[in-house]
């Protein structure tokens, strides 16, 4: 019991110390270059704990005069799954996940005028949730909806939406395979410094 209990003692130190000796920007730059489009699924489920994670990073995005005009709406059941993607027929993935995040904005702010910032707040805070997914080791993918208004129109309705909220996309999520391996975008030539 003695030696279980040292062993135990020498390992949690080791892992304070590897710890201690990280480069927390190391972590968040290797973090984002790990990020990857993931479209296949185990039948895991993900934790309520990892949801909540997921959110508060969203949530966490910077926002224009911090209005904070996202809204989300989680989908955990199965059939609602399914039939999401029907709805959504290029997002098939749906029938594979066992989470979805649909990230919405809304539309609307200051006496009534529309909010002309809401899809890049969105947006931000679609990006901290794909990151904090990909930090969970999780796997997760950015299915577009707006601006087509179509496929927007459709899932508003699938969804029940009020008229001031928009979805900007749907996020399938899920414990992964490790198949898929992230892509380097690196391309100096698209860089320009001073003017173009």
């Amino acid at each position: 019991m003695k030696l279980k209990l040292l062993l135990a003692v020498l390992a949690t130190m080791t892992i304070m110390n590897s710890c201690a000796n990280t480069n927390p920007a190391d972590a968040v730059l290797e973090n984002i270059h790990a990020r990857k489009s993931v479209r296949q699924f185990t039948s895991e489920p993900v934790s309520e704990a990892d949801i909540q994670t997921m959110l508060k990073a969203a949530m966490a995005a910077p926002t224009a005069v911090n209005y904070q005009p996202w809204r989300f709406v989680v989908i955990t059941e199965r059939a609602q799954l399914d039939a999401m993607a029907e709805v959504l027929p290029y997002a098939k993935m749906l029938k594979q996940a066992p989470l979805a995040i649909v990230v919405c904005g809304e539309t609307t702010w200051f006496e009534g005028r529309e909010n002309p910032f809401w899809q890049q707040d969105c947006s931000a805070a679609t990006q901290n949730l794909l990151l904090a997914a990909e930090a969970l080791g999780l796997g997760a993918v950015w299915t577009g909806v707006y601006p087509d208004m179509e496929r927007a129109r459709n899932l508003g309705e699938f969804l029940g939406l009020p008229g001031n909220v928009q979805p900007l996309c749907a996020i399938p999520i899920g414990h992964h395979d490790g198949t898929t391996q992230p892509k380097d975008k690196w391309k100096p030539e698209n860089i320009h410094y001073g003017k173009w």
